[in-house]
């Protein structure tokens, strides 16, 4: 069994358990109630690279790494720093997260929110606009295509944006050919969590122009933001570094910054 098969067993039980307690119906019930999703293509599409600033607190590969008693307040520093959209990871078994946070960071941030977790289920989509996400993680490796395609739609239904994640070529294609506008290139191997960055430089020339490129893990500091720019990414999700660095306001806004100069001096006079 790979470690994303380990994961994935773990919210496949958990996932039954919420819906023991909450069915279906009151999920719907529930998002009738919630207002409209927010549109992060405009801040995904402006000049320069974007921030996904991530609530945090643990990893399969890395262990603990911060201790985050007010997860609003974090995301409000990232907000305030200028990121784009606050990623709000909700698996709890390896990752220490929660709906509770998810809750608690809408509350506080008028920025568009992501539901990160390992959605194998509709379910999770509705239950995701229900707390309030306006974007949710749909990662290739662990969907056919027939759920990949229904999950997509239904995000569009619900007025939300999926962000289609990919590690390989082939994982690529599939999310290109779905149509869908936000496609995320993981430098994270799920299966083994090895990390290799150069996986995005090799694969960002497979993502259509008009979509977003959506750089995934691997960041470190601003030096890595500006070589993901460099090699096409519009939005930069970042997570550890941020929750490491001791200043998460002044992190994401030099992550950005640092990029964007670097890019703008490497291009030369305009």
């Amino acid at each position: 069994m790979s470690v994303l098969d380990g994961i994935l067993a773990g919210v496949r039980e958990d996932l039954e358990e919420r819906r023991r307690r909450t069915p279906l119906a009151e999920l719907r019930a529930r998002v009738a109630d919630v207002p409209p999703a927010l549109d992060p293509l405009p801040g995904f599409r402006a000049p320069g690279v974007s921030v996904i600033a991530e609530v945090k607190r643990r990893s399969p590969s890395k262990g603990d790494l911060a201790d985050i008693p007010d997860p609003a307040a974090l995301a409000e520093q990232y907000a305030t720093g200028g990121a784009a959209a606050i990623s709000v990871l909700t698996e709890q078994r390896r990752f220490g997260g929660s709906l509770a946070d998810l809750d608690a960071v809408r509350a506080r941030v008028g920025a568009p929110v992501l539901r990160k977790d390992f959605v194998v289920d509709p379910y999770q989509v509705w239950e995701a606009r229900a707390h309030g996400a306006d974007l949710v993680l749909l990662m290739v490796v662990s969907l056919d295509d027939v759920l990949l395609k229904e999950l997509i739609a239904l995000c569009g239904e619900l007025g939300m944006t999926p962000l289609v994640e990919s590690h390989t070529a082939g994982e690529v294609e599939r999310a290109v050919a779905t149509g869908a506008q936000v496609l995320g290139v993981n430098a994270r191997d799920l299966t083994t969590l090895t990390v290799d960055r150069t996986v995005f430089r090799e694969l960002a020339p497979l993502v259509p122009a008009d979509r977003v490129r959506v750089a995934e893990s691997g960041v470190a500091g601003p030096d890595d933001v500006a070589e993901y720019r460099s090699w096409g990414a519009d939005v930069v999700l970042v997570g550890e570094a941020l929750v490491r660095s001791g200043d998460p306001r002044a992190s994401v806004r030099a992550f950005a910054d640092t990029a964007n100069a670097a890019n703008a001096r490497a291009a030369g006079p305009a």
